[in-house]
């Protein structure tokens, strides 16, 4: 079968080609992708070619595709695994693979080390590697995006899992957020911190009683405002507050009001930005943590700590890069009952636009783009969707769509495009 996939050969060189994909083996499942989400740590990895710690160092002879947040359908289902999967199930997939190939372990990913399997692509043959480390996991909600963004949630999803405290008088550490405790998330209307805010508003098992997120944006503020509101919060026993500290004179001062003056239990930074991590740092309570969620691209960054604090006030710091299988199967499991993640997009694409917008993703604004592969349409904000409608019945509809989602995508926003999406006179529009 033949596949259009966005294949990297090495720094910064993305392709779109078309090539034959193998025979699937056995032990292997040829699938459909349908969509994916354009991530920043594809950016990384383009900018780095093989200096990245995933990328093979022959890709400019055996290129990989590119992409790694994805969903679709089985077509074929190898003999090994016929028991297990079917065509037809649709999918997403953990992509952080790590396995044992004898005495050394292998990190390896989909989206960053393989010729045949990537989400920027039409068709893709899953290898053994993946079904084996059960990261091919079964997605049996609506629409498909939700599947392709389980795996951004996942990474918040195993962030607040890897926080920690203390218990007084012993070396006991346990594991997660502060059940009714305060949290922080700084620089947090970005796509993953409001993934992280959608979760903390719908997790049933724990919550803390205050969450203050900040950024220094007002608009991004006001728009997270409108999709996950104080009121909501409120319903679910949080006090949500939406702080723009660039406003402020004295931000952890007035930060640390806020709380009581008591800190934070829980303080998540997801910017990479020595003086958001340290403000994160200030603002921190007794016992409190920290967890630098944000990955740097810089190998030398750096930031002040109070170790003052972490003496005598047992304060600490944990990193998360990821989340495992767990959290995707939580995610998936979650968005099942009702959470939709659809507020972290506002672009849509198809797989025309791939090379052009991951190597120039931070210079995109808004959140997360979305990308269908089986499209022809240029990178285009949902906003622009009205204005673009004026010349293009299909836009027109979506937009009247998205109208009735508060603004945002939706499974029937992606539905109508599919379905509609053999017209691409309409879909060749002027971003």
């Amino acid at each position: 079968m033949k596949t259009r996939a966005v294949r990297l050969y090495g720094k910064k060189d993305l392709r779109m080609e078309e090539f034959d994909l193998p025979q699937i083996k056995e032990n292997e499942i040829l699938a459909k992708v349908v969509s994916d989400s354009l991530c920043m740590s594809s950016y990384k990895a383009s900018t780095q070619g093989t200096d990245h710690k995933r990328i093979p160092g022959d890709v400019a002879d055996n290129p990989i595709i590119i992409g790694h947040e994805f969903a679709g359908e089985l077509l074929e289902v190898g003999a090994k695994w016929a028991d297990t999967f079917k065509p037809g199930d649709k999918f997403s997939i953990q992509p952080a693979l790590y396995y044992e190939d004898g005495p050394v372990g292998i990190l390896s990913a989909p989206g960053y080390s393989y010729k045949y399997i990537g989400g920027d692509a039409t068709y893709v043959v899953i290898p053994n590697e993946v079904m084996e480390q059960n990261c091919l996991l079964p997605y049996q909600g609506e629409g498909y995006y939700p599947a392709s963004l389980a795996e951004p949630l996942s990474c918040v999803i195993g962030a607040m899992h890897a926080n920690y405290h203390t218990t007084p008088g012993s070396y006991a550490h346990r594991m997660e957020i502060m059940d009714g405790g305060k949290m922080a998330i700084l620089a947090g209307v970005g796509p993953m911190g409001l993934a992280a805010v959608n979760y903390v508003l719908r997790r049933e098992d724990r919550k803390p009683s205050l969450l203050v997120v900040t950024d220094v944006d007002q608009t991004r503020l006001d728009r997270a405002a409108t999709i996950y509101t104080v009121e909501f919060a409120a319903s679910r026993g949080i006090d949500l507050r939406y702080i723009n500290t660039g406003k402020m004179d004295n931000p952890v001062k007035e930060l640390k009001g806020i709380s009581g003056d008591t800190g934070f239990d829980d303080v998540f930074v997801f910017a990479p930005v020595r003086p958001v991590v340290e403000q994160g740092d200030a603002i921190l309570a007794f016992d409190g943590c920290l967890n630098f969620f944000a990955g740097p691209g810089d190998p030398n960054f750096s930031a002040m700590f109070n170790f003052y604090n972490v003496h005598y006030a047992y304060t600490h710091i944990v990193g998360t890069s990821g989340g495992n299988n767990d959290d995707m199967v939580e995610a998936l499991d979650i968005m099942s009952r009702g959470l939709d993640p659809a507020g972290l997009v506002t672009h849509i694409g198809g797989l025309d636009a791939v090379a052009e917008a991951t190597n120039h993703l931070p210079d995109i604004p808004g959140g997360k783009k979305l990308i269908y592969t089986h499209l022809s349409m240029p990178l285009t904000p949902i906003a622009d969707f009205e204005k673009l409608g004026e010349s293009s019945e299909l836009f027109r509809e979506l937009a009247l769509i998205c109208h009735k989602h508060n603004g945002l995508w939706s499974v029937e926003a992606e539905s109508y495009l599919l379905n509609h999406f053999g017209n691409q006179k309409e879909l060749e529009v002027e971003s």
